[in-house]
């Protein structure tokens, strides 16, 4: 072909006349004209001027050139058509050869699978030739030379010796990798055999049903800890067994347990993993990965606990927990990393309180296990009912049973230290008091339970803790009893003191009830003692011969009974016969008893003498031990001359 044409294999349409509809003209105007803002009635008039003084001979140009084009796209349409049927020839023609050369394969493989060429066969060849007619035959070749049959057998022996030799490097190869192999699949099934025959559970991944996985998890825990306590067990390329934790830490995790006293850190626990003598050893690895992910729940159970304790004041921040005890000591709860140990800081603190700490860190751990026994307890029952609302699962008892244990404490050591106190005091001043502590009667083994020992012993801790003190008084029937009560777990919250009193002679005082300051209990047992010695100072009045009571100066002038004005100010007043009277008032508080005598009366002393008071006080560590009590020091008021 002299030129390149290129030739679509589909016809070209001819577009028919028509008239084009208006959107299509004002389209070519505005592609002639631009836009019809700059069509004005001038450029129309100077467009006509144009075309009329346009040159005569300018159409016959139009036309000529009009006419040759018309000639060029004729041409070109001829030739379009030509080629089109060249190629119509040519595919025809393709297409015959193939079916000739169909036919003659197939009327071929009609001598040994006639029903086969059937199929593929044209008609016109079955009427001309039938099935079977044409062979086809191995004509043998000539002899070839014996020097290339030898060379053909010496490089066939040379081929089948080579691969005699690659097919033996491939055995030995595969056995070597065989025993390899099976040495491997041995220690790897040895060790997993190992860690299933002490105790750990073995079984197949849920995901990957091809591989093994130990259960180091607690079963009874949340879900988002009890998913990822399951590991697989992959095997090294030794064989060597190694534990593949998956979304489990690779670093060893602790809660550690502090203690801040007087705003310094006192007292730490002990953050030390538990591991074997092999560190490295698959045990070890199964061990540090159950601890930490226990550590985890625990410190997360821990947090959410105590964001429902913020109005006992509990105080949550990222990673720390802290616990108020009492006005000067905290307890404080966080999740620090055993690899990289304690700040220097805090490694050089005292560790005044670090039994306090330790016993803390193994309490929060049994409760741990404890409700974890409670979940597994309440999963063998009986379901509830269905029902449409969602059931919240409950906070752990972690936190509340540590804090209503430590204020608990703290509140007995404190009432212990006030009674003895007082007991002390009025022992300073020759009176009797017997004091007769039993701290935590509530916590008592059970004899007879269905729960396992360890679980009673730890629901007899999540019960309200109470504490009873009882404390005979120097009167023969006063007494006081004081009852510590402490609940954290629900209402009413704290610690409440009740307080029972046996006074003969004030019947009508009754102690408050629930006292939860203790403030209010230190001022209602000071007064309640001070009501008692004045009961007592009247009761040994009355016992003491007349006597002992009367001056010498004047026989027939006695004293009368001392007889309580004002107890609730501590005071006695005696009224002689003669009209003079006597006034002794009592103070008491745990450091100290003090009493003072006024003497009054119409005598021909002088006003100072006679309001002069005499006074004494009694303390435990000041009072020398021959100096007289309270009732001697009453006894010489009432011996005193008006």
């Amino acid at each position: 072909m002299p030129d390149s044409l290129s030739l679509p294999l589909r016809p070209l349409i001819d577009k028919r006349e028509h008239q084009d509809s208006l959107p299509v003209e004002i389209a070519q105007i505005n592609a002639q004209w631009g836009s019809f803002r700059d069509v004005t009635e001038d450029n129309l008039r100077a467009k006509i001027e144009v075309e009329k003084n346009k040159a005569p001979w300018a159409e016959d140009d139009e036309s000529d050139g009009q006419s040759t084009a018309d000639v060029d796209a004729s041409e070109r349409l001829d030739r379009l058509y030509k080629r089109r049927a060249e190629i119509t020839q040519f595919a025809e023609q393709a297409h015959m050869e193939a079916l000739f050369a169909l036919d003659f394969v197939s009327l071929l493989l009609s001598k040994h699978a006639p029903r086969q060429a059937e199929t593929s066969i044209s008609a016109f060849l079955k009427q001309v030739a039938p099935l079977g007619s044409l062979n086809t035959e191995i004509v043998n070749p000539p002899a070839k030379p014996e020097s290339t049959t030898k060379d053909v057998k010496t490089v066939s022996r040379g081929w089948r010796l080579q691969n005699f030799d690659a097919a033996a490097n491939r055995l030995l190869d595969a056995a070597t990798r065989l025993e390899s192999e099976v040495a491997s699949e041995t220690r790897y099934w040895d060790e997993v055999l190992a860690v299933k025959n002490k105790g750990w559970k073995v079984c197949r991944l849920p995901r990957e049903r091809q591989a093994l996985g130990v259960q180091y998890g607690f079963m009874e825990a949340t879900p988002i800890f009890r998913d990822r306590g399951l590991a697989a067990l992959r095997r090294a390329d030794n064989g060597r067994l190694f534990l593949d934790k998956g979304l489990a830490p690779q670093r060893t995790r602790m809660l550690r347990v502090q203690v801040k006293y007087r705003g310094a850190i006192s007292g730490c626990s002990k953050v030390q993993p538990s591991v074997t003598e092999d560190a490295e050893s698959i045990e070890n690895r199964i061990f540090q990965a159950r601890d930490t992910l226990y550590e985890e729940e625990l410190f997360h159970e821990l947090f959410r606990e105590a964001r429902i304790l913020g109005n006992q004041g509990v105080i949550t921040r990222q990673n720390l927990v802290q616990i108020p005890v009492s006005e000067e000591q905290d307890i404080l709860l966080d999740l620090v990393d055993v690899e990289q140990g304690l700040p220097p800081d805090e490694s050089s603190n005292s560790h005044e309180h670090d039994t306090l700490a330790n016993s803390v860190s193994h309490s929060i751990r049994i409760l741990l296990a404890y409700a974890h026994r409670q979940n597994l307890r309440r999963r063998t029952q009986p379901p509830p009912p269905l029902s449409t609302k969602r059931r919240h699962t409950p906070e752990y008892l972690l936190l509340r049973p540590v804090m209503a244990y430590l204020q608990h404490s703290s509140h007995v050591r404190w009432v212990e230290s006030f009674l003895n106190g007082i007991r002390q005091v009025l022992q300073s001043a020759g009176l009797e008091c017997e004091l007769k502590a039993i701290p935590f009667s509530s916590v008592r083994l059970p004899t007879k339970s269905t729960l396992p020992t360890v679980e009673a012993l730890v629901q007899t801790f999540l019960a309200p803790l109470e504490s009873v003190f009882s404390c005979k008084l120097p009167s023969s029937h006063g007494s006081v009893k004081v009852r510590v009560r402490t609940n954290t777990v629900m209402p009413p919250f704290g610690t409440h003191f009740d307080i029972s009193t046996i006074m003969p002679e004030y019947p009508d005082i009754q102690p408050p009830n629930r006292i939860g300051l203790q403030g209010e209990v230190a001022a209602a047992l000071t007064h309640f003692t001070m009501l008692d010695i004045l009961s007592a100072i009247r009761q040994d009045q009355q016992s003491t011969p007349a006597a002992e009571l009367t001056d010498d100066r004047s026989p027939t002038d006695q004293v009368r009974t001392w007889s309580a004005v004002y107890p609730h100010h501590g005071e006695l007043v005696a009224v002689s016969s003669a009209g003079s009277s006597k006034k002794i008032k009592i103070e008491l508080s745990p450091q100290e008893l003090s009493a003072r005598a006024y003497i009054r009366g119409e005598s021909s002393k002088s006003s100072d003498e006679q309001k002069t008071p005499r006074s004494q006080s009694w303390r435990p560590d000041s009072t020398p031990p021959s100096s007289p009590g309270l009732m001697e020091f009453v006894r010489a008021i009432s011996r005193v001359a008006d």
